[in-house]
């Protein structure tokens, strides 16, 4: 998200678009979140703020901008509030469709060879209502391919153990599961910060690994395969999938890892910005789902990218892109 970001200011300028971000520890300093997000609609010439990933202060910063502006459009990705609340606050709401994702990424693991599915998470993530339905949709898929379903509790990387804390539980707990259950054990997280470590676990037990939190082929590969990206292939995404499929190959490991084709939050990021800057500039009247979807397309570069809506909620946008297994 942060290198997306950097892009599109790289694209359209400094003084057109302006990076901000939020407390590594933010579920700890909300306040700072809210009066950093808020702050922003103090500036009269902003007509748009995205927050992606739209986490734990996001819904109250934009009560707090709406009492004052009507006239700014607000867009939240990836949110980790109800999604009912979320979409009642924002102008428009884009996530991977989560609960689609407990079909795919089961059957994913179960076309890869998966005979057992681990599922690390924590109570602040499971209070997530759509990524609560996405482990009972997982659970309720691995059952009915015959494949076990193991659900882990791990370290919230925003408590006491902060971030390595809950890495070195991955680290550890990793080589516990594969010995129990075997090599043919597919392992998922609901954090960020624990692909990586998944991702050298994985190697390192020689298990699976079907898809990250938010499926990008830039999303803790690099970093976890220890692939360095050259200046002049930053963005070339071809690259990065060669790149990938070579060290999982040198590591014996094909078709035992995968990921989706497209990188979904920076996407996301990108598209939410090409529209928040046609709307500065009068181009769309507030939340258009058709143009959102043909900015998404040509992002991807896939024309046959669908934007469903959540039951509901016309304003909540998902879809689901192809995966790769490397």
């Amino acid at each position: 998200e942060f290198r997306a970001g950097e892009n599109m200011v790289k694209k359209y300028g400094k003084d057109v678009v302006k990076h901000v971000t939020f407390p590594d520890n933010f579920m700890q300093e909300q306040e700072t979140t809210i009066a950093q997000i808020a702050g922003l609609a103090d500036d009269p010439e902003v007509k748009a703020i995205i927050v992606l990933q739209a986490v734990p202060g996001t819904v109250p910063a934009f009560e707090k901008i709406r009492e004052s502006r009507d006239d700014i459009l607000l867009i939240a990705g990836l949110p980790q509030e109800d999604a009912e609340i979320v979409a009642d606050r924002a102008d428009i709401v884009i996530n991977t469709d989560d609960v689609k994702r407990g079909e795919t990424i089961i059957n994913l693991a179960h076309e890869m060879g998966a005979k057992t599915f681990i599922h690390y998470s924590f109570p602040r993530h499971m209070s997530i209502d759509l990524l609560a339905q996405r482990r009972d949709v997982m659970k309720k898929t691995a059952e009915g391919l015959g494949m076990e379903f193991v659900e882990v509790d791990a370290p919230d990387p925003t408590g006491d153990s902060g971030i390595p804390g809950a890495q070195q539980f991955i680290l550890e707990d990793v080589p516990r599961q594969v010995e129990k259950y075997g090599k043919d054990t597919a392992l998922f997280s609901t954090n960020c910060s624990m692909q990586e470590p998944l991702i050298k676990s994985v190697l390192a037990t020689e298990a699976m690994y079907p898809e990250q939190c938010c499926p990008s082929p830039y999303h803790a590969y690099p970093g976890g395969l220890g692939i360095e990206i050259p200046e002049d292939k930053a963005g070339d995404l071809d690259y990065i999938l060669e790149q990938i499929e070579a060290k999982v190959k040198e590591a014996g490991m094909t078709g035992r890892m995968a990921t989706w084709k497209v990188p979904s939050a920076m996407a996301m990021i990108e598209a939410a910005v090409d529209y928040g800057v046609a709307f500065g500039k009068g181009e769309v009247n507030g939340f258009e789902k058709d143009k959102f979807q043909d900015i998404m397309r040509g992002i991807i570069g896939d024309d046959s990218i669908v934007l469903d809506e959540l039951d509901g909620f016309s304003n909540y946008l998902l879809f689901v892109s192809s995966s790769k297994i490397f």
